[in-house]
């Protein structure tokens, strides 16, 4: 793609000052150089008048070199430097401009370089000011002043950034690029101080003066000029990067100012060292200067170049020593003298003789091994074999710990270590009573689900100690990658298998306990799914023939007990279908009473170093803690307050202000502050409109409080309290219920249209939802309609449908225990629910009188003070007389007299 490219100092015809100069053939860009210089020597040997201006473009023009392409900058560039090896040092402009006083010019700001006289550069322009200032120049036909920056890290310079001295130079050629920048060429004319800033905004502007040269004794000019030539020719030859004509042209030159600045513009010195030479007026001084910095960059360049022979060296050294080494080896494999290679070798094929590997493992081994003899011990492959068979001979191959079978024993651990969790417990015991009469039954996969803090970990270390296999416990929590589980390919560095071959090297047995801690908190991305990996592995028809990726081979995980942990059901369909999934449920009060007095306890009195005696905290005390200072299923937070309770203790006794310390219910916030929390209690008067209901959560039941409200309105009805749709449901549900049975009740059915009911739930910012409310709300609305209040040691739980039946909830052991912590005597439940209660601790159910129903007329029988009055109602006497009410407002408004 062509660009514009403006030019200046060309004829406008090809003939110069009326010589008639024959051209040649066009030369192509991309013709070789040597072309070009042929070309160029043949028009300049041609005879011309003496008053004719050679340019760098009027011998690109002659050579038929149209300027209309990028490309050909570089061929000017290479004009200049041909007209200066051929002795053409002629101005490269027709006009010459005479520098007075008042002489201002554009200036560009040259940053990290220094532009000579006699110099022919190509620059890359982008800074608006800049290309601004060369803009001027091409519009005016005027000189441009090239001064370099002080600092090069400055984007936009103020005049004070900008040295006082520069070159006034021409403007060769200027092409625009795409991207907006600008591709200048300039050609250094003479030296010039800058003595005012005339302009700044837009661009710089200044006025300048004249830097004239100060002879110096001509022998002294005379050797300086021979010493400096000499010096650049050594320069050139180690520098590598100086074109032969530039050589050529400073060999040749016998003008002392021209070779200095010729000399100057090719050393590789910093910019504030070419600058103090651009400011040197006396000849004799800059070129000594220039003298004494081509010696320092060639000391500096042969200094270089020995350091890269040295390198050379070395790394020839180095690589011949390799190669010796390898000569050396196999000369000793050929003798034998390889002692130490083939003690390991022997000692890894005794290592696999001795190893009960599999039929497939064994020959896997062997295979390996001997590949490793074949190879070199030093290449990367022979280390990748040798950590492979380090690993196939570390895992447990044919090893088994016997296992326990006694029934009583294992009994007595699960009781010690644990308070409660029957059902798990009866599990074990199960399993190993089968065992026993049974050696061919598989291992068991047991998911205990529950809330956190329940002991499901501590669990498993228990059942560990109770049937004596080797206890493994394994995190899955943020395992994203499918290889953390089946093991990474040999073909990547630092591979290793998976996280179960792993638990099974440090077992050192192939029937240990391996807990997987949270295996519902597995994710999956771009790696794979870890979930669906562990189907293999947990799956007792599959695991007996197990592939690792990193192994290879096949192995038998069918002798492991897998035991996993989970908070909820929230796992893929087939992952939870191969599991035995155990329900934990939130421990009662009374359980978590129990379980501090036996376990929390003495262990925080040991762990603070107290002795027996020196702390004492009441059963009321400990129960006061969970109830204000605890909100959980578990016991993790009850540990924590036990554990304030013993640092005070602890502290109060070193400060020996007491010899022990004991905590009852009276002096317990002054150990644990303020109570955090309050449980649901019993109302303490029977209310209209006030209904007790019970509720589950994750941390247990609560009672949970119905209000309902009448006031005179228009039949609407109003909820509040942030109920869930299923809620809102329940309660438009017991709404339309009631209607239904409003004479039954005792109300009249038209009275709905002149009432508007309010029901709410108190704690307003608990998110509440459910169906289990209903029967709850449809006594609260039967109790606000008929005036009856509600029995205040009644609660109930239950959900209903628009027949009045009541329909079977969850979480029946939560909510008759937190009817029992609220003081509650009598609970209302389902009749479905019946079936549940041979589950429910008999302390429980000793402590309540719970009565099952089927419909909401046994509920209402039980909940309400009284029951109420029904009440006969004609629905059709009732229309009939609605619309006479209704005719006789006409007759009655048109004998009204007018006024």
């Amino acid at each position: 793609m062509s660009a514009l490219v403006r030019t200046t100092g060309l004829p406008s015809s090809r003939d110069v000052k009326g010589t008639r100069v024959r051209i040649g053939a066009p030369v192509v860009i991309g013709a070789p150089l040597q072309l070009f210089r042929c070309r160029c020597s043949r028009i300049l040997s041609r005879s011309r008048p003496s008053n004719t201006f050679i340019t760098p473009f009027y011998l690109c023009t002659l050579a038929g070199i149209e300027c209309r392409d990028s490309g050909a900058l570089e061929f000017t560039l290479r004009a200049a430097h041909i007209l200066t090896m051929l002795g053409v040092h002629a101005p490269t402009r027709k006009r010459i401009y005479q520098v007075t006083e008042l002489s201002s010019f554009p200036v560009l700001p040259l940053r990290d370089m220094v532009v000579f006289p006699h110099m022919v550069v190509p620059l890359f322009v982008g800074r608006d000011k800049s290309v601004r200032a060369l803009e001027t120049v091409m519009a005016d036909d005027k000189q441009i002043l090239l001064a370099s920056q002080k600092d090069h890290t400055q984007e936009d310079p103020a005049s004070d950034d900008i040295f006082s001295v520069g070159v006034l130079a021409n403007v060769l050629q200027l092409l625009k690029l795409p991207d907006g920048t600008v591709k200048v060429l300039v050609e250094g004319q003479r030296r010039v101080r800058i003595t005012e800033f005339v302009r700044e905004d837009g661009y710089f502007e200044a006025k300048i003066a004249e830097m004239p040269d100060t002879d110096a004794e001509p022998k002294e000019i005379a050797a300086l000029m021979r010493s400096v030539q000499n010096e650049f020719e050594r320069y050139a030859k180690v520098r590598k990067n100086i074109p032969d004509e530039a050589l050529a042209a400073i060999a040749d030159t016998t003008d002392a100012a021209t070779l200095a600045d010729l000399a100057a513009g090719h050393l590789g010195s910093a910019v504030d060292k070419k600058q103090a030479i651009l400011e040197m007026t006396a000849l004799s001084a800059r070129l000594e200067e220039i003298y004494a910095q081509m010696q320092g960059e060639l000391s500096v360049l042969q200094v270089e170049r020995k350091i890269k022979t040295r390198v050379k060296s070395q790394m020839e050294r180095t690589q011949r020593e390799y190669y010796l080494n390898e000569q050396m080896k196999a000369i000793q494999k050929e003798l034998g003298d390889g002692e130490d290679g083939q003690n390991e070798l022997a000692e890894l094929e005794a290592k696999i003789a001795a190893t009960k590997f599999s039929k497939e493992a064994r020959d896997k081994a062997e295979a390996e091994l001997k590949k490793l003899k074949n190879m070199s011990p030093m290449s990367a492959e022979a280390t990748v074999v040798r950590n492979y068979l380090d690993w196939m001979l570390s895992i447990p191959w044919g090893v088994k710990t016997r296992v326990k079978k006694d029934l009583g024993r294992a009994q007595k651990v699960l009781d010690e270590d644990h308070y409660s969790l029957d059902k798990v417990k009866e599990r074990i015991v199960e399993y190993l009573a089968v065992q026993s009469r049974s050696a061919k039954l598989k291992g068991p996969i047991m998911c205990l689900v529950g809330p956190p803090g329940v002991g499901k970990t501590s669990l498993g270390r228990s059942v560990a100690r109770a049937t004596g296999r080797e206890f493994i416990r394994i995190s899955l929590g943020g395992v994203r990658d499918e290889s953390e589980i089946r093991g990474h390919r040999r073909t990547y560095i630092g591979s290793m298998p998976g996280k179960i071959i792993q638990a099974l090297k440090k077992a050192k047995t192939t029937n240990p306990l391996i807990l997987l801690d949270e295996i519902d908190k597995m994710g999956q991305d771009f790696r794979g799914d870890p979930a669906s990996a562990m189907l293999e592995v947990l799956d007792p028809e599959q695991n007996g023939t197990f592939v690792d990726h990193y192994l290879e081979v096949e192995y038998d995980l069918s002798n492991i007990m897998f035991l996993t942990t989970a908070n909820s059901y929230n796992m893929p369909g087939p992952l939870l279908d191969r599991m035995e999934v155990i329900p934990l449920s939130g421990y009662t009060e009374d359980e978590k009473l129990e379980i501090a007095r036996s376990h929390l306890l003495p262990k925080s009195v040991k762990n603070h170093g107290l002795k027996r005696g020196e702390l004492t905290i009441s059963d009321n005390a400990i129960t006061q803690a969970i109830r204000l200072y605890t909100r959980e299923a578990g016991v993790r937070n009850l540990e924590r307050e036990l554990n304030k309770i013993a640092r005070k203790a602890v502290t109060n006794i070193v400060k020996k202000e007491t010899d022990k310390v004991i905590v009852a219910r009276d002096n317990l916030e002054d150990f644990l502050g303020v109570p955090r929390y309050r449980f649901g209690s019993a109302e303490s008067e029977d209310q209209i409109g006030v209904v007790t209901g019970l509720a589950w959560t994750q941390v247990g039941g609560e009672l949970l409080q119905i209000e309902a409200l009448r006031l005179p309105g228009k039949g609407r009805m109003k909820t509040t309290g942030k109920l869930g749709d299923v809620m809102k449901e329940s309660i438009d549900a017991a709404s339309s219920f009631v209607r239904s049975i409003a004479p039954e009740i005792g109300v009249q059915p038209p009275r709905f249209d002149a009432l508007d009911i309010h029901v709410h739930v108190p704690e307003g910012a608990t998110p509440k939802d459910g169906p289990s409310a209903g029967v709850g709300m449809v006594t609260s609305i039967v109790s606000v309609l008929t005036q009856i209040p509600v029995r205040k040691n009644v609660a109930m739980t239950g959900e209903v449908t628009l027949r009045g039946n009541v329909l079977a909830i969850g979480g029946l052991k939560e909510k008759l225990l937190a009817a029992l912590r609220g003081g509650i005597d009598t609970v209302l439940i389902p009749q479905e629910n019946a079936k549940d209660l041979p589950e429910i601790p008999d302390n429980v159910k000793e402590g309540l009188a719970i009565i099952p129903v089927s419909h909401v007329s046994e509920v209402l029988k039980h909940a309400l003070v009284r029951m109420p009055e029904p009440v006969e109602w004609d629905a059709e006497a009732d229309e009939a007389a609605r619309l006479a009410r209704m005719s006789s407002k006409p007759e009655e408004a048109s004998n009204r007299p007018a006024h």
